[in-house]
């Protein structure tokens, strides 16, 4: 077995994956700079490669280029303290097996490598990735693991021409990530069309989408191209394709069935090259079984999904975020850019934010215009927004209402409730009480997690700051079903 490079300039980062690798019986080679990786290929290979983007003395996604132009096979995987959509993108152009960001588990990233070598064995025999990507930039920001997670699937959509349906509440996000599967498609240089059912009126939706001709009804005083003849050669975003009304539907599967269409009043049908990318903040499924969405047509949308968390989901985004949109919004009105406290900042983390990305950001311009300070306290925040968060404080289970769990009540009254439960317990004789308590705390915390996370053990014991065998273990003691 050829032996793992590790390459990072961070000593610490290598001494701790130089451990578990030899815990593993992985043999490993480490470097710490791209040029004596690049000099050292010349004469060996190694069978999996983990490097570092950002190195005093060279480049990451330079030194990925490098080997890709003479180890095409050889599976790359990217670490990054820089957990951003472009370095995400920018690892899977250049052709990365894999992004990882810092800090990462140990043992998520042990067995991402050997992920990565059993795709070097299938390489060996005969197997060929096929990796290719465009950059640019985007305004999507996220360090949570369920964003990492977005910016992975964009990668991974780089080169294809797939239908996408983008599904998520309303505010976060969707048509940033379509404009994002666009600037990063081989249709980049072709439009980017948006078609919004909810702002064009009812009567006119068949006309906007398809066109019409000259004289085809009254008002129709010349020939209109529609969005799918605008979007010839690009990608064509039909946002909240659940709201179409279901007339229109059979006329819009037909198109994206075999490409054609015809305009309002025409006769002759027109062929248009398009990308379908589409969006909706309901449940499509749901709207099959009433009777309100075509089935064929869901099918024919939901070739590949892509789903943006809620913002509540994300909340260790929120104070990134917040500082983005305070800087941007401060720009766009010409103004000094004003700063959040500390306080501030806690306040705002744990706002419901029903209204996801697009509430936060219009809060940020809220206090960009009405606050005098330049320093924003949490006494600045309006008073709506703080009532709203006391009465709808965040949910920690995301979407599922099955499990609520205030997060303000939870930090609030946790700990008085465990207190009046250990005096119970104590006062009626029961035996055991501390490990029972703890037992009851780390179950609650587990479920807690897994609930979050969707069941995933993983991303779980990573929000967790724990090991992947830590929950694996703790899991099969205390009886849980992920």
């Amino acid at each position: 077995m050829k032996p793992v490079w590790i390459v990072d300039d961070d000593q610490s980062i290598r001494w701790v994956l130089e451990k578990a690798l030899t815990r593993e019986n992985i043999p490993h080679k480490s470097f710490s700079n791209p040029n004596d990786v690049l000099n050292a290929l010349e004469k060996d290979s190694p069978e999996v490669l983990i490097s570092d983007i950002r190195m005093p003395r060279g480049n990451g996604l330079d030194l990925l280029q490098n080997v890709k132009e003479t180890h095409p096979m050889l599976p790359v995987i990217i670490m990054t303290a820089y957990s951003d959509l472009d370095s995400a993108v920018s690892s899977f152009q250049g052709g990365a097996f894999e992004y990882l960001t810092k800090p990462f588990d140990i043992d998520k990233a042990v067995e991402l490598i050997r992920r990565a070598m059993e795709q070097s064995e299938r390489n060996q025999s005969g197997n060929k990735e096929i990796n290719g990507w465009r950059q640019d930039s985007t305004e999507i920001i996220g360090q949570a693991p369920a964003m990492q997670e977005v910016f992975r699937a964009i990668g991974r959509l780089a080169q294809s021409h797939s239908t996408v349906l983008i599904t998520g509440e309303s505010g976060t996000g969707k048509e940033l990530v379509a404009q994002a599967l666009h600037k990063h498609s081989p249709r980049a240089k072709g439009p980017f069309v948006v078609f919004s059912t909810a702002a064009v009126p009812k009567d006119l939706l068949e006309s906007e989408l398809f066109g019409h001709e000259r004289g085809a009804f009254p008002g129709a005083l010349t020939l209109r191209r529609g969005r799918f003849e605008q979007a010839d050669g690009g990608t064509l975003f039909l946002d909240e394709i659940g709201d179409i009304p279901f007339e229109l539907q059979t006329r819009l599967l037909r198109a994206l069935t075999d490409g054609h269409f015809y305009r309002v009043g025409g006769q002759d049908p027109i062929k248009a090259n398009v990308r379908i990318i589409a969006s909706t903040h309901q449940n499509l499924e749901a709207r099959v079984a009433a009777g309100a969405f075509r089935e064929d047509l869901l099918h024919r949308l939901n070739v590949i999904r892509l789903r943006m968390p809620a913002l509540r989901e994300r909340a260790e985004d929120i104070p990134v975020l917040a500082r983005h949109f305070m800087l941007s919004c401060a720009k766009s009105l010409g103004v000094e850019a004003k700063k959040l406290s500390d306080e501030a900042l806690k306040e705002i983390a744990v706002m419901p934010f029903p209204g996801n990305v697009r509430q936060l950001e219009n809060l940020c311009h809220w206090l960009t215009v009405m606050t005098p300070s330049n320093l924003i306290g949490s006494s600045d925040l309006p008073a709506d927004i703080l009532a709203e968060a006391s009465e709808h404080p965040v949910l920690l289970q995301g979407e599922n209402p099955s499990f609520p769990v205030p997060a303000r009540a939870a930090a609030i009254d946790w700990e008085s409730g465990l207190s009046r439960l250990a005096v119970k317990m104590l006062q009626d004789g029961d035996a055991g009480v501390y490990d029972a308590l703890c037992s009851k705390f780390e179950k609650a915390v587990l479920q807690a997690a897994l609930e979050v996370t969707r069941g995933r053990r993983v991303e779980a014991a990573q929000r967790l700051g724990i090991g992947r065998n830590t929950i694996t273990r703790k899991l099969q003691e205390l009886g849980i079903d992920d």
